[in-house]
């Protein structure tokens, strides 16, 4: 399986098959909630079952992408989006936030004592493909996409 982390030129065109967006608090308990929704909604939208290795794949990106929002991407008093999209191929979770300076780092490892740090490098090993997009001054969308089973595997 082949990983790829693309920036805003390299953004695939989108045609969703279903799409979803809300609003979700930023804290710890609107990142859980995000988590929660995008197994459901992948689930129900693709029948796969809940301990599916895919379904694990979305619940392990969201909670990143949710929890880096919270925690790295939040101002006083704003709420983060999750945006769940069902494409043909594949399932594209996007979490939006209200610091578009600061964007993901580079993917470079940790010192070893470091408590911290190290999400993105799981998202990385877990979706398919991901990045982020910035499209105006206050905001930026960074999303990870999970490719579904092609008929036989």
């Amino acid at each position: 399986m082949t990983h790829q982390h693309l920036t805003d030129e390299a953004r695939p065109p989108l045609t969703p098959v279903r799409q979803l967006s809300l609003r979700f608090s930023s804290t710890r308990r609107g990142a859980r909630l995000a988590r929660q929704l995008a197994v459901q909604q992948f689930t129900e939208w693709t029948g796969l079952p809940y301990d599916s290795d895919r379904a694990r794949t979305v619940a392990l990106v969201t909670a990143e992408l949710a929890s880096n929002a919270v925690r790295h991407g939040s101002l006083p008093g704003r709420d983060f989006r999750l945006a769940l999209l069902l494409l043909p191929d594949r399932f594209r979770v996007e979490v939006t936030d209200t610091r578009p300076e600061r964007l993901p780092p580079s993917m470079t490892p940790q010192p070893a004592d470091e408590t911290s740090g190290r999400g993105l490098l799981l998202v990385e090993a877990y979706a398919d493909r991901w990045g982020r997009t910035v499209r105006d001054a206050y905001t930026k969308t960074v999303w990870a996409e999970v490719l579904l089973p092609t008929a036989g595997s």
